[in-house]
């Protein structure tokens, strides 16, 4: 039983991590009085860390919940996988890649643009997209499954 109410809740709790640091902290932070683009940058160094290090716990539960529920719809499976891709490429490129262009930056030595910002937000709005599905995707599976019991 467990599993089953993890399936259907920690979707909907990364789906909020993720939109309320990604898409609200962030750029509001830098609307904040006194807050310069490098003390942002550095605050925003911290977040994303620990941002991701909650995903991944996240990505392990729902991966637990999944194996110890028995067999998952393909639908489930779909938006999980496309769910665990885009943290893993988060994780191993674009997240090294922004804490280096932020240290760049901090430090006074960035090239002046760069699009990888645009192509995390592309990634985190595609992540929201396949986690709000997921979450609806497993209600659904699990609330069929109860009726017909």
């Amino acid at each position: 039983m467990w599993a089953k109410t993890l399936k259907i809740a920690v979707p909907f709790i990364w789906f909020g991590m993720v939109l309320a640091i990604s898409f609200m902290e962030a750029p509001l932070k830098f609307q904040a009085a006194g807050i310069t683009i490098p003390l942002g940058l550095g605050i925003g160094q911290l977040v994303f860390f620990a941002l991701n290090k909650m995903e991944i716990v996240c990505a392990f539960l729902l991966l637990i919940a999944c194996w110890r529920s028995g067999r998952s719809p393909k639908a489930e499976k779909i938006f999980l996988v496309m769910a665990l891709l885009i943290l893993i490429l988060e994780t191993v490129w674009l997240l090294p890649v922004l804490d280096a262009r932020a240290i760049e930056v901090i430090a006074g030595t960035a090239p002046p643009f760069s699009r990888m910002h645009f192509v995390y937000i592309g990634f985190d709005a595609l992540k929201l997209v396949m986690l709000l599905m997921l979450g609806i995707a497993s209600t659904r599976n699990y609330l069929r499954t109860a009726v017909s019991q």
